[in-house]
């Protein structure tokens, strides 16, 4: 065995850590609102949205196997200025998203104390996204965070709570069967197709397809991977099911249970209560599920302060945003101060929206919504890109190829995925209220705009600015 073989990873590491990036509970409540639709859903999700994003980023980063991403690839394909507009979306779509995340943290809080009310208030969601995150923040300015939770995080916030949301939810199935009044009730083959005359279900398209949004990422482990060209493929899709029958199963067995027109969508703790009062279990175990499940959210969101902004801190250095913004500058613990201020002033303002809207599941429907859009301009730009690159380097190595050869497959996988991004788009805007969708679309708009904006009045003096600075900073510090 050479040297380079110990590093590597097996296929079954590989799908662990795939469906790590996409596992988690919060979109378990949105599968199950749309009842037996949402097996048709999820396959639409998996076929057209997340299978191509996958292959697609397989292709482009066997290709540029630098450090970069995304960020990279369409920066090679289109230019700085649209490496630019990518960097800049990955960071903001995090705005919307981290509220979204957090805005779990009330009800969860709540049931914690067994006090469900108090979790579903409005004003009581916001406080504690305000107070949370913004403790979260000092934190991670006065200490690294960084070494701090991502693992436990991890386990605490998403691999325990779904394996005991499955054991529960399974012992509840056997011990009632299928109810009646739950958002399943009784089968039929009609119930899994989307019913075109009510189109209300079609608002939860976003968010499901939501469940898979960064499932790119993991093709930053193919230059690690055993025989990678065979088993990239291979391993993205049974990670994809894998992921599909752990969301698709836990959501069934909730949409079971919970009476129709009951779901929290922002509650993770819901099903669990539910299945404890069916199995006669003390209800203490919703407590200490809900309190986990906040330790994990919490320790996420911990390691979410940090890790989008190193980005923003490489492209400030690149010269693209004005000094003066001080986005170049790092702590000793390679946390930008500035960076991490703004995020949390324009996550404080994301988050009124708790005070102004009192539907909880709402606002979380309309804050999913909007980071999926936001990131949907993402992956438009990285399916031009592997097209682009097709036309214009057809001399680079493609370790990873869509398609053995000529170019009609890719054109088909990326097709795939432009018409799944118009159909989430559609459904998205189509089935919100006017206020909800005029909301949704000025979010992606502004957040789209922004970076074009700061690009247009791009000095070439920043960049200079920029090493100077650094250069200033390391006199400082010694």
């Amino acid at each position: 065995m050479s040297k380079s073989d110990i590093n590597k990873i097996s296929l079954g590491t590989f799908i662990g850590l795939t469906m790590a990036l996409c596992a988690t509970v919060r979109s378990i409540p949105t599968l199950a609102a749309v009842g037996w639709t949402l097996i048709f859903y999820s396959i639409f999700a998996v076929v057209f949205f997340a299978g191509p994003i996958s292959m697609i980023s397989g292709e482009l980063s066997t290709m540029l196997p630098e450090e970069g991403g995304p960020q990279l690839w369409v920066k090679t394909a289109l230019g700085s200025k649209w490496g630019f507009v990518v960097a800049w979306l990955l960071w903001v779509q995090m705005f919307p998203g981290m509220v979204m995340v957090a805005s779990t943290l009330g009800p969860l809080l709540g049931n914690t104390f067994g006090n469900v009310a108090l979790g579903n208030n409005h004003w009581f969601v916001l406080a504690c996204i305000l107070i949370i995150y913004w403790i979260i923040t000092i934190l991670n300015l006065k200490f690294d965070m960084a070494k701090v939770g991502g693992n436990i995080g991890v386990w605490l916030g998403v691999y325990i709570p779904v394996v005991v949301m499955f054991v529960l939810g399974l012992f509840s199935f056997f011990k009632v069967g299928l109810v009646s009044n739950g958002y399943l009730g009784d089968f039929s083959w009609s119930k899994i197709l989307p019913d075109l005359q009510h189109i209300e279900t079609l608002k939860y398209l976003a968010g499901i397809s939501f469940i898979f949004v960064g499932i790119e990422m993991s093709s930053v482990y193919m230059p690690r991977l055993k025989d990678s060209t065979k088993n990239y493929t291979k391993g993205v899709f049974i990670a994809l099911i894998g992921l599909v029958l752990l969301n698709v199963i836990n959501a069934m067995l909730v949409a079971n249970v919970v009476p129709a027109g009951k779901m929290e969508l922002a509650n993770i703790t819901q099903p669990i209560i539910i299945y404890c009062e069916i199995l006669g279990l003390p209800t203490i175990i919703g407590n200490i599920f809900s309190f986990m499940v906040f330790i994990g959210v919490l320790l996420q969101l911990s390691a979410w302060v940090t890790g989008p902004s190193k980005t923003i801190i490489q492209v400030a250095r690149e010269g693209f945003l004005p000094p003066k913004f001080g986005f170049q500058k790092e702590n000793k613990y390679g946390v930008s101060k500035n960076v991490v201020l703004t995020q949390s002033i324009v996550i404080s303002l994301f988050a009124l929206l708790y005070g102004v809207m009192d539907d909880v599941s709402a606002v979380f429907l309309t804050l999913t919504n909007a980071t999926t859009i936001v990131y949907c301009i993402v992956y438009v730009l990285i399916a031009i890109s592997v097209l682009e690159l097709r036309k214009h380097r057809p001399e680079m190595a493609r370790p990873y190829r869509i398609g053995k050869k000529g170019n009609a497959f890719v054109w088909v996988v990326s097709l795939m995925l432009l018409f799944s991004i118009v159909v989430v788009t559609y459904a998205t805007l189509r089935t919100s209220t006017l206020a909800n969708a005029l909301l949704v679309a000025a979010i992606a708009i502004v957040m789209f705009v922004i970076p074009l904006v700061i690009n247009h009045f791009k000095k070439n003096d920043w960049k200079v600015a920029v090493s100077d600075n650094s250069t200033d900073h390391l006199h400082h510090s010694h």
